[in-house]
């Protein structure tokens, strides 16, 4: 029997995570997606890829579900709801498109989203609540932390560690054996050939540390909001 799914959000991101279920579901998975949770009011009533908004995040218990996927682009405002949600009981499950492709014996946390065209190659960890975006690629031995958002295009090498919470901007690439550490962000085609410290932004190619700027900021181009 399917797995009714919530999806929390309903923005563009949101909408993405419907698709990999619906194209997973069509594809003999078990996860089917009955519609979203947002707190924007405007949103409410609404269709997006014929899944209804249902009202907002405080209607999730009276809803029957099986489980739910925070649909978040933003990684703090993801975590925390990951902490929350999880603390009631909530069932995390992840959206993983049929096209993605994971090498044997990769762990990947729950509530985890994996965009279409992903490559995850083997002995790599993949954290909890992390966002794999469109076309993004994995290699060997990589350690992905919880929360951290690696955008569409981005590319790491052999033995690449992405701290908690940390965000890989549009086409950046991150070179083996490189960490890049906890709330950081490594800017839209960065080149990261050195470790990036914890709550740092880098920019550029070589990466280089935005002076006056911190692991909040967004410079990055990441889609999906």
């Amino acid at each position: 029997m399917a797995q009714r799914i919530l999806i929390i959000g309903a923005g563009g991101h949101a909408q993405v995570v419907a698709d990999i279920l619906l194209q997973a579901a069509a594809n003999g998975g078990e996860h089917r997606p009955i519609g979203y949770l947002d707190d924007n009011p405007h949103r409410h009533g609404q269709q997006a890829l014929g899944l209804p908004v249902f009202g907002p995040l405080a209607a999730l218990e009276s809803i029957p579900h099986d489980g739910i996927v925070i649909a978040i682009g933003d990684n703090r405002t993801r975590a925390r709801l990951f902490t929350e949600l999880t603390a009631r009981g909530e069932q995390l499950v992840s959206a993983i498109h049929p096209s993605a492709i994971i090498a044997a014996g990769v762990t990947i946390g729950l509530g985890t989203m994996i965009c279409a065209g992903v490559i995850i190659n083997p002995g790599s960890v993949i954290g909890a609540n992390v966002i794999l975006n469109t076309s993004c690629t994995i290699d060997h031995h990589n350690q992905i932390g919880d929360h951290a958002h690696i955008a569409p295009g981005v590319h790491t090498g052999g033995e690449v560690v992405i701290g908690a919470g940390a965000l890989i901007g549009i086409g950046a690439i991150v070179m083996p054996r490189r960490r890049v550490g906890a709330w950081s962000v490594a800017g839209a085609g960065a080149l990261v050939q050195r470790d990036v410290a914890d709550e740092t932004v880098v920019i550029g190619v070589p990466a280089r540390p935005l002076v006056g700027t911190h692991g909040r900021a967004s410079p990055s181009g990441a889609s999906h909001p």
